[in-house]
């Protein structure tokens, strides 16, 4: 039957599925491929080598390839990727395309496990392809084999375990019909859920290809998967309480990836908007930099009366008090996923996407709802700078007044313009940035949120560079954070480099601790060891280990001109940061900022 044979003369089953794999990748849609060497993978690397000639042979699609020696970095890497390919032309988010990522078995492949966690919780469409012996192996003993079937669980869309190909007829259109069910899963083509998916592949030996051709690409078995439409809104689709009530005192909370969406309502309506760093909204007239603070006080976090959340709001307490609200109405818009954001299980209604009245403007707060907001907003600014501006008096080192986690952050979102990408660590770092950051044109801000984790960071951001070489990007991270992806920094001399700029708050630990329970002053007799953990270690001479550029900053003086020039390539600017008087920073920053609100409402 004509398009079943597709196999070159001479190729051997497991060379010629990994072709018609990486053929079928590249047809439906996939660009990247991140490897980490391995034996048993070795069919896919030769193929995927070829893929990425310039001279590639006959047959051999073309494909980005990124290699990386430590394979959970070669998945947050492949993250990164598959972020960056969803920030638009004009920084507006587009639908992200899948990215693979190729392991060998045993422990390369539980070492995915993270990033996969991170993907399912974020709705990111990685491909994990995983060699593995054939069933007759499985089972007796055979060096690096485990059960890798079913190995992340709940946490793919989809996982498929192949067995190892042997050359039988209609071989490659079966193959071919895989790739595409596991593209359309990772893409929620149908289910509007996307993800990661996990493709499990047995391989016999030979496991390197002998003198046979490229199998001649084919569409035999690559089925065209609809996308799943958009819903419309329809009149039913209105809140049955919130959209009945449009003069109710009104907050648009936006977390992590809500969107321009959470912006455009917030402006229609008139609703100060609590925006995230990571949300994609933070940005306008609406926003306000403060909010975590302004929560507290009785006349404006004490008054909302309904909140309208879109993304996925992780950052502060004050914001989960407030949904957590019995005289406060949730609203949640999600628009894609089959969960949705709810962690005091307290919505009232789950939309599938903003009414009409709602996006029209109909729905508009009480008059001078915003007003008062943005007074107070603006009056906590100036609390907050004037805090930061003067909390290290007395406390300067031989060059000039020492640098605090804020300080930095402010510093940062003072340097990142509308065209940059900036990567926000978790712990401190995103939350210095979602205090000071006031943004009337934001940059695009990428986080991993999915589950808030350090893993990773410094190779997501190198994957976000590699996919926007265009664009300035730059990531803030701790210390820990670093230390914790710091083998991130390793790129082969055959590989594509990136530019990218990483500025780290080194505070010799966790000090987001300091700020928590653990760091009340009656418990200091075990804090340091096991929630600070100090580590001393000398980030320069890491650095100068990996072949990567280090500037160190000591003092606010130097901060600036270090930040402003980033320069190609990889570097790291290691920002001393002052870890001891973290927790009193905070509340000297809560009393000055509850002051200076008071005092404007009052007038």
């Amino acid at each position: 039957m004509a398009g079943v044979t597709t196999t070159g003369a001479g190729a051997d089953p497991a060379t010629s599925a990994a072709r018609v794999l990486v053929q079928a990748l590249a047809a439906l849609g996939v660009e990247d491929v991140v490897l980490a060497p391995g034996s048993r993978s070795a069919p896919l690397a030769y193929a995927l080598a070829d893929a990425a000639r310039a001279d590639r042979p006959a047959g051999a699609p073309a494909l980005r390839l990124h290699v990386r020696i430590d394979e959970r970095s070669a998945a947050f890497v492949a993250l990164g990727l598959v972020r960056a390919s969803a920030v638009g032309i004009d920084g507006g988010p587009v639908p992200p395309r899948p990215v693979a990522v190729v392991t060998t078995s045993g422990t390369a492949a539980a070492n995915l496990h993270p990033a996969v966690l991170e993907a399912h919780h974020s709705g990111l469409p990685l491909v994990v392809l995983t060699a593995d012996r054939p069933h007759e192996l499985r089972g007796t003993g055979a060096n690096q084999t485990t059960v890798q079937v079913g190995l992340f669980g709940s946490a793919v869309r989809l996982g498929l375990d192949l067995p190892a190909p042997d050359g039988r007829p209609e071989e490659a259109r079966d193959l071919r019909r895989t790739v595409a069910r596991a593209l359309a899963a990772a893409t929620g083509a149908r289910t509007g859920d996307p993800g990661p998916v996990h493709l499990n592949l047995a391989f016999r030996e030979p496991l390197v290809p002998g003198p046979g051709p490229w199998p001649e690409p084919s569409a035999v078995g690559l089925t065209h998967v609809q996308p799943r439409p958009v819903l419309a809104v329809t009149p039913a689709a209105e809140p049955t309480a919130g959209g009945r009530r449009g003069g109710a005192p009104t907050v648009v909370v936006a977390g992590d990836e809500a969107g321009p969406l959470a912006r455009r309502l917030a402006e229609a309506n008139g609703w100060p908007l609590l925006a995230e760093p990571s949300s994609g909204a933070r940005g306008g007239p609406n926003a306000i930099a403060t909010y975590v603070h302004l929560l507290a006080h009785p006349v404006l976090g004490g008054s909302v009366r309904r909140a309208i959340v879109l993304g996925r709001p992780t950052l502060s307490r004050p914001v989960q008090r407030l949904l957590g609200r019995a005289d406060v109405e949730v609203v949640v818009i999600g628009t894609r996923g089959v969960d949705w954001p709810d962690a005091s299980r307290n919505a009232s209604e789950v939309l599938l996407d903003a009414p009409a009245r709602m996006r029209n403007g109909r729905m508009r707060a009480p008059e001078g709802w915003l007003e008062v907001w943005q007074a107070a907003d603006k009056a906590a600014g100036g609390a907050v700078d004037g805090v930061l501006d003067g909390a290290d008096e007395g406390r300067r080192s031989r060059s000039g007044t020492r640098v605090t986690g804020p300080a930095l952050a402010r510093a940062v979102a003072e340097v990142s313009a509308p065209d940059d990408v900036l990567v926000v660590g978790s712990s401190n770092p995103v939350r210095d940035l979602d205090l000071v950051a006031r943004w009337s044109a934001p940059p695009v801000v990428v986080a991993n949120r999915g589950l808030a984790g350090i893993d990773g960071t410094i190779s997501t951001a190198v994957g976000v560079a590699l996919g926007l070489p265009d664009r300035r990007v730059r990531a803030l991270l701790g210390d820990l954070t670093f230390l914790h992806d710091v083998g991130g920094l390793l790129r082969g001399p055959l590989e594509q480099g990136a530019h990218l700029q990483l500025v780290v708050a080194n505070d010799d630990g966790g000090s987001i601790f300091a700020t928590l329970e653990p760091g009340e002053p009656e418990r200091s007799d075990v804090f340091e060891r096991v929630f600070a953990t100090p580590h001393g270690a000398d980030i320069a001479a890491l650095c100068a280990g990996y072949g990567v550029r280090h500037t160190r900053v000591v003092d606010v003086d130097g901060l600036l001109p270090a930040l402003a020039a980033p320069g190609p390539g990889l570097s790291v600017v290691e920002v001393r940061v002052d870890r001891n008087g973290r927790r009193a920073l905070g509340e000297r920053l809560a009393s000055e900022v509850a002051a200076a609100v008071a005092h404007a409402i009052q007038d």
